[in-house]
């Protein structure tokens, strides 16, 4: 057996050896964007419930979250103003990794003037 021969093996043998440490940070990476994307969707429904009760509006439904795993707060904060927090637990569902972390708690908040505060009925 030739040198080159035994090189090609050796190879093929590391590859085999770190193919699922490089298929698991794969998924790791898949994973963080999700949760990244659902941080995104917190802040937007955040922003969007504060609108919302600034105005006097109902609620809007919440935009691609589960709504199991939504808890919506609204306050009102000192002269005129409305705050909204958003908290969600975003699902760890990347095979192998979704085992290996647990699900993520997200939160957002937004604050806007209230509308309603200070107009009066005509």
């Amino acid at each position: 057996m030739s040198r080159a021969d035994r090189a090609r093996g050796q190879a093929t043998v590391e590859l085999a050896l770190s193919l699922p440490f490089v298929a698991a940070a794969l998924l790791l990476v898949v994973q963080v964007a999700l949760v990244a994307h659902d941080q995104l969707l917190v802040t937007h429904a955040a922003r969007e419930a504060a609108r919302a009760a600034a105005v006097g509006a109902p609620p809007p439904p919440l935009d691609r979250l589960d709504p199991a795993r939504v808890q919506v707060e609204y306050d009102q904060v000192g002269a005129g103003l409305v705050q909204v927090r958003v908290r969600y637990q975003a699902p760890t569902d990347v095979p192998i990794v979704g085992a290996l972390i647990a699900d993520v708690d997200l939160a957002a908040e937004a604050t806007m003037v209230d509308e309603q505060a200070g107009s009066s009925p005509p």
